[in-house]
């Protein structure tokens, strides 16, 4: 039976790993500060533990695992990421996190090492334009990213590929945009945009007002959760090293994004753009690497995902609700 750890595995991505490795037969060790908040583990073994301690990790990476998949960071949404307020924490313990858990599994002479880098990576200078951002792989250099979280996620990238340069790791990165989907954060000062707008708009009545983060003309692309997953096991196991993005090119602004939802919900409802952390003017995935490596690009449309993820939420604004 092929063993496999998933780092941070009490959060969203990692869960949903979770249980799509348990699917394929695979052992699973999870390990996290937290169990998963919206339901069960499916890990064959759930360690709490914290990666920013030397010790832990030694005990977690305690065997050769087939593969290890690296979620585990200190991150949210534009509430948390972009208000200059958690850079510290956010570097600190991103970065500690990463240089543990690299130097256990050499250590152990695991080769393959998953690490989830981010969009946030690119140039600011690159997307100042809502209509044209550029996030094509190689625009990352000259650097320059809008938030430490970025930095943080350049320099470990940076640290993956030295591992494999210097080590032989076959370490594998990709620079997500935007993952959404069920049982991710929709209430915590985390949760990202899709997940926020469908609260919002679950617990307003309609022909109600909800209110949205800037002039809602900044664009972003969001990519469903199971494609996400799909994406990352056929790069974990592809023979190629990347960084490559993994999201969806279905660009759209953050008012459409709204909209969308409110469709979905059958509701009309007014937006007031009211100031807030924004991050960058646009981003989009640029998925001309990925389909020429992989043979491969998510298929699935914004309002599929979205539609999925309202019902979700909605549910979860309910539940909520009875509880006061």
């Amino acid at each position: 039976m092929k063993k496999a750890l998933v780092c941070g595995a009490g959060g969203f991505i990692g869960s949903h790993m979770v249980k799509r490795l348990k699917e394929e037969g695979f052992w699973v060790r999870g390990v996290d500060l937290k169990y998963p908040e919206f339901g069960d583990t499916h890990a064959d073994d759930f360690v709490i533990g914290d990666l920013r301690e030397q010790q832990v990790c030694r005990a977690i990476v305690d065997r050769r695992f087939d593969e290890v998949y690296q979620f585990a960071a200190d991150m949210g949404g534009a509430g948390f990421v972009f208000t200059g307020e958690h850079d510290a924490d956010i570097m600190h313990n991103s970065g500690l996190i990463n240089l543990n858990i690299l130097d256990c599994c050499h250590k152990r002479n695991i080769k393959r090492v998953f690490y989830s880098s981010s969009a946030c990576i690119y140039p600011e200078y690159n997307q100042l334009d809502p209509d044209n951002p550029n996030c094509a792989e190689d625009s990352a250099y000259p650097a320059s990213p809008d938030s430490d979280y970025g930095w943080e996620k350049l320099f470990s990238e940076r640290l993956y590929l030295a591992y494999h340069r210097n080590h032989g790791m076959e370490v594998r990165i990709a620079r997500y945009h935007n993952i959404f989907g069920p049982e991710g954060s929709w209430c915590d000062g985390r949760e990202k945009a899709p997940a926020a707008m469908c609260r919002k708009v679950a617990e307003t009545a309609d022909n109600g007002e909800i209110e949205m983060w800037g002039d809602g003309k900044q664009t972003r692309s969001f990519l469903y959760i199971d494609e996400c997953i799909e994406g990352t096991l056929r790069l974990t196991r592809s023979d190629w090293t990347g960084p490559v993005n993994i999201g969806s090119d279905e660009m759209v602004t953050i008012n459409q994004l709204a909209e969308t939802a409110m469709e979905i919900a059958g509701k009309k409802l007014t937006i007031k753009h009211i100031p807030g952390p924004l991050g960058v003017r646009g981003r989009n995935s640029d998925n001309s690497l990925i389909e020429k490596q992989l043979g491969w690009r998510p298929s699935y449309s914004l309002k599929k995902g979205m539609d999925i993820t309202y019902r979700w939420v909605e549910e979860q604004v309910k539940m909520a609700s009875s509880k006061i």
